[in-house]
């Protein structure tokens, strides 16, 4: 994923700079509502162990709903920039499109989440013990990765069918993500049931693309152009 997002952003400024101030709004989200866990923790019987399963339940939850605000928050500001480029050139039109935006801001979503979650794993694989030795699943690093790989995409998806539907003041469109993005949280707690997991996230993944594909404009006729390499 970073490859390929990379290819698609470094030979435009504008867009590398929306994605590392979408990368910032993810870590506010983040802080905030991990400080709200951590209080909420720290508030409870450390001892009450359906307790804390509920606390880390609401933990997760909030994250997201706190995410999708702060990912609202960004478009909102991205608007308003893009209309202070707009009165400000000569033609009167955006250097930048939204749909470009919207993809890039995407990307830096996605990127900081993976970072992010990449270094939780490999802080479990420091010690003391590792994950999966004994008692705990072969699969946890690998099944970690490809669930790391998919909400990087989701992430990048998401953010293209969300600033469509505020663009079209569509907010099923926004009510869908929201919910998209619940879902595959949710289905983490599935784990070490990996497949209760991954497989729903890949489906939702495959699904999110052709959704967000065909809002960009893509067509199965583009698609057939690229497969048999034609102009």
């Amino acid at each position: 994923p970073m490859g390929t997002d990379m290819a698609q952003t470094r030979h435009r400024c504008q867009q590398m700079l929306s994605l590392s101030h979408r990368a910032f709004f993810w870590l506010v989200s983040l802080l905030l509502s991990s400080l709200i866990w951590f209080i909420a923790v720290k508030a409870s019987d450390p001892r009450d162990e359906p307790l804390q399963r509920g606390l880390l339940i609401f933990g997760v939850m909030f994250s997201v709903l706190l995410q999708e605000v702060f990912r609202f928050l960004y478009y909102k500001l991205l608007r308003k920039a893009i209309e202070g480029l707009v009165a400000l050139s000569e033609d009167g039109c955006s250097p930048i499109s939204i749909q470009q935006m919207a993809y890039v801001a995407g990307v830096g979503f996605g990127l900081m989440s993976g970072a992010f979650s990449m270094i939780n794993l490999l802080a479990d694989s420091l010690g003391p013990g590792t994950v999966g030795i004994h008692g705990d699943s072969q699969l946890y690093f690998l099944t970690s990765a490809f669930m790391t790989m998919v909400l990087i995409f989701l992430h990048t998806f998401w953010g293209i069918l969300f600033f469509h539907g505020c663009e079209h003041r569509r907010w099923w469109e926004i009510a869908a993500v929201v919910v998209m993005h619940l879902a595959v949280s949710g289905s983490t707690f599935c784990n070490p049931m990996y497949v209760g997991s991954l497989v729903p996230s890949y489906s939702l993944m495959a699904i999110t693309a052709v959704w967000a594909y065909l809002l960009s404009g893509g067509s199965a006729q583009n698609v057939r152009r690229f497969l048999l390499c034609k102009s």
